[in-house]
């Protein structure tokens, strides 16, 4: 049978009428019909699209035994034995010849069934079966590299199965293998038409799917796999890694093994937020043009991933569930955390993971709000440079922010466009660069809490803090070697306290240690801001520091400076307040201030932390001032 028409016929069998009791010899009218043999399901023959059911055990099984060895020779021993399940009488051989006979006439020509010395053979032809057409259609899907080509195959495929096949003959164990094997056949279909939903990105509507799948095949690790990966593109990476473990546990416990190594990998490639694992990008509709108007560039501003993200599995979900906001508003997320804590580097980390769900561009600008060497960037020159990038004509920009503000939203609207604001000052340094259509994703880092933007635009807000140490020690282990790592355990956990979890003092520190032991940079890191020095003002962590200092008010940077003389790290607002002469309430809001800017964490109503790196910082800054 021709490929061509392999999917046509598979429908035909799918919508096939009622079955009706074969005619009797002799009522055959008009050429032979192409027939074919459904054995997946209630077995009957199907004549062009009318099915007839085949009476008695002993005949189905007959038929059965026959067209699942189609095109081979079935000896009359073997064939005696499966129809009459090794228990054969006597008449065996002449009840075979009747049962034949009424094959013969089923398929209204003789030589369907052709008689051999060592038995009978059903001949390729005219005669076909379901399960002939499904691996047909399974190949054909494996060869085709359009994923809407192969969902439709695979989809035509596995509308073939229309209940247990087999279930009704003799009981033989060679039947039982045959049924084992038209189950795999059947998961076959299964795992590949998973495989090319999941290049669809159809990730989410999968998982409930996915999850009684593997709930009914507990060992199968393709659909363990499509799961994990599914769970991971819809945003949920620790359910994802869930699913590694209770399957490497079953396999542990129950049969003794491990997971096999693409299992393995894709465990891995989770933790690091493997780029490879990203939902593919939306594929145009056929027949959709692949370019916009002439001329027209779709704006791809997004700067390149700083290297790879260690652990932020909670915050990447976060960043995930907010794409999931009810239909018709406009996701703003705000990340906001101490300086060097990772806050850019996460969020173009996560903008180029889910780019391609937006094709109608991206949007980046680096505000400098807390540029140690450059002052902060005006949002009209911000402004200017969106209008640039979506082409707008030069003449048809009017002057004015608020009526330029007017034409970007305008320009946006109806779009799916990602608008990345890094490094804002504070809410009014972004507000008039936010988007207004439904479409359009915002993501604003900034050291400050951004709270105005969590008030008045509905934001979703996420505070980043510090590595813990065993994230930590990942990253220096990546920068470093993981063998290097190891055999100097002691320096590189010592290196990593010095750092405070800070991904860019982590990263300064790998850089800086060269080939020199990694006990000679610990005990460098006891003056750490000296140190910790990549060569300009955005590597070097004094200054990093700095650009968040100068930005307090009077008041709140002199009580940064005096807390840098404290032996404890914790202080009270009553204890700051006896620091610097001013009214309790009055430095309750200094503290606030702080704690805004995230030079101190706020640890409970009344107590205020300054730690780690920041610490060192405050306590430098009070010796110059006090001298």
């Amino acid at each position: 049978m021709a490929l061509a028409s392999v999917g046509g016929t598979a429908k035909s069998l799918r919508n096939a009428p009622s079955r009706a009791e074969i005619r009797p010899a002799g009522q055959s009218q008009g050429s032979p019909q192409p027939v074919t043999v459904r054995l997946l399901g209630p077995l009957d023959a199907l004549f062009g699209v009318t099915a007839n059911c085949v009476s008695g055990l002993r005949r189905k099984t007959a038929l059965a035994t026959l067209a699942l060895r189609m095109g081979k020779v079935v000896s009359c021993d073997q064939l005696i034995d499966i129809v009459w399940g090794g228990q054969s009488p006597a008449t065996a051989v002449n009840t075979l010849q009747s049962h034949i006979s009424y094959l013969r006439r089923l398929f209204g020509a003789r030589e369907s069934i052709v008689t051999h010395p060592a038995g009978y053979c059903l001949v390729q032809g005219d005669v076909t079966t379901d399960v002939r057409i499904a691996e047909q259609l399974i190949d054909e899907a494996r060869r085709s590299a359009d994923p809407r080509r192969r969902v439709a195959l695979l989809k035509d495929t596995l509308a073939l199965w229309r209940g247990q096949p087999l279930d009704e003959l003799s009981a033989h164990p060679w039947l039982d293998e045959q049924a084992e094997r038209l189950e795999r056949i059947r998961l076959s279909a299964v795992n590949l038409f998973t495989q090319a939903r999941l290049d669809l990105g159809d990730h989410t509507a999968l998982i409930p799917e996915l999850e009684d799948l593997t709930r009914q095949h507990s060992f199968d690790e393709d659909l363990h796999r499509q799961l994990m990966l599914a769970l991971y593109r819809a945003g949920r990476q620790a359910d994802a890694l869930s699913v590694f473990h209770q399957i490497r546990g079953r396999l542990r416990e129950e049969l003794g093994v491990a997971p096999g190594r693409p299992l393995q990998a894709l465990e891995e490639a989770i933790l690091h937020h493997d780029a490879s694992l990203d939902p593919p990008p939306p594929m145009p509709a056929r027949g959709a043009r692949l370019t916009g108007p002439a001329g027209a560039v779709i704006p791809a501003q997004l700067p390149p991933r700083g290297g790879r993200i260690i652990g932020r599995l909670a915050e990447l979900g976060q960043l995930d569930r907010a794409l999931t906001r009810a239909p018709g508003t406009t996701a703003i997320l705000t990340l906001a955390g101490a300086p060097g804590v990772g806050k850019s580097a996460l969020a173009v980390h996560w903008a180029q993971r889910v780019a391609a769900r937006f094709p109608d561009g991206q949007l980046y600008v680096d505000l400098r709000g807390f540029d140690p060497s450059r002052p902060a960037m005006d949002v009209a020159d911000a402004l200017h440079g969106f209008l640039n990038a979506l082409a707008a004509p030069p003449n048809a920009v009017p002057a004015g922010l608020e009526a330029q503000v007017g034409l970007y939203r305008s320009l946006l609207a109806s779009k799916r466009i990602l608008v990345v604001l890094d490094n804002a000052r504070d809410a009014a340094h972004v507000r008039p660069l936010l988007p207004g259509s439904p479409g359009c994703v915002a993501v604003v880092t900034s050291r400050t809490q951004l709270t105005p933007l969590v008030i008045t635009e509905g934001a979703d807000q996420l505070l980043l803090g510090p590595l813990p140490p065993e994230e930590a020690y990942v990253l220096l282990a990546s920068r470093l070697g993981e063998e290097r790592v190891r055999a100097e355990r002691d320096a590189a956990e010592e290196i990593i306290e010095q750092c405070g979890g800070l991904p860019l003092a982590l990263a300064i520190a790998a850089a800086r240690t060269g080939a020199r032991p990694l006990a000679r940079l610990a005990a460098d890191l006891r003056a750490p801001l000296d140190v910790l020095t990549g060569g300009d003002p955005a590597t070097d962590l004094r200054a990093v520091f700095s650009s968040s200092y100068r930005s307090l008010s009077s008041d709140a940077a002199t009580l940064f400076r005096r807390l840098g003389s404290l032996l404890d790290p914790g202080v009270t607002p009553q204890a700051a307040a006896e620091l610097t002469g001013l009214p309790v309430h009055r430095v309750r809001l200094l503290l606030d201030e702080l704690a805004g800017a995230h030079l101190l964490t706020r640890h409970s109503r009344d107590r205020y932390l300054l730690t780690g790196l920041l610490r060192v910082y405050a306590a430098e800054l009070c010796v110059q001032h006090s001298g």
